[in-house]
C-alpha cells in the first residue's frame, strides 16, 4: 500500500549563491517516513532558490558554481525584471530557473539513492540572508 509522507525542512542561509548542504536534514526525513521503496522529492519555496546535487566540497560549493553563475547570469547585469520591480535580484530568479526549484530522488532500502560523493544541496541566489523551506515528499511504501 503505498503512502505519501510531507515534512518541512527550514534552511538558514547567507544569500549571493550560499549553497548549503540539506543531506542531513533530507536523509532524516526519509528515514523518519519509514517507506522503503518510492520516490522522494524535495521543493523549495521560491522564485530565488534552487536544489540540485554536486559533490559538497569547499572547491564547488564556495567558487566554482558561484563563478559558474556569475558567468551565465552576472549579478551587475542588466535585468527587465530589475526595471519592472525595482529591485536587485533579476539576476537570481534566472539562476534560480535555470536550476529549478526541484529534485526527486529514487529510495531504494529506506535509503536515498545518491553516490558517496553526492550531496543534496539548496542554493539560495537572493541578494539578502533568508530562512528558505523546503518540502520533502516521499511517496512510497
Amino acid at each position: 500500500m503505498d503512502m505519501v509522507k510531507t515534512e518541512r525542512i527550514k534552511v538558514r542561509t547567507d544569500g549571493n549563491c550560499d549553497v548549503v548542504n540539506i543531506s542531513e536534514q533530507v536523509n532524516e526525513v526519509v528515514s523518519k517516513s519509514g517507506i522503503r521503496e518510492g520516490t522522494a522529492t524535495f521543493f523549495n519555496i521560491g522564485s530565488t532558490g534552487a536544489i540540485t546535487t554536486t559533490e559538497y566540497e569547499p572547491g564547488l560549493a564556495k567558487y566554482d558554481i558561484k563563478a559558474a553563475f556569475e558567468r551565465v547570469a552576472p549579478r551587475g547585469g542588466v535585468y527587465e525584471h530589475e526595471r519592472t520591480w525595482h529591485d536587485d535580484n533579476g539576476h537570481a530568479h534566472v539562476r534560480a530557473s535555470l536550476l529549478g526549484p526541484s529534485l526527486s530522488v529514487p529510495i531504494v532500502d529506506g535509503q536515498l539513492t545518491v553516490g558517496t560523493w553526492q550531496q543534496i544541496i539548496l542554493v539560495d541566489f537572493d541578494t539578502r540572508a533568508r530562512t528558505r523551506t523546503v518540502i520533502c515528499q516521499i511517496i512510497g511504501e
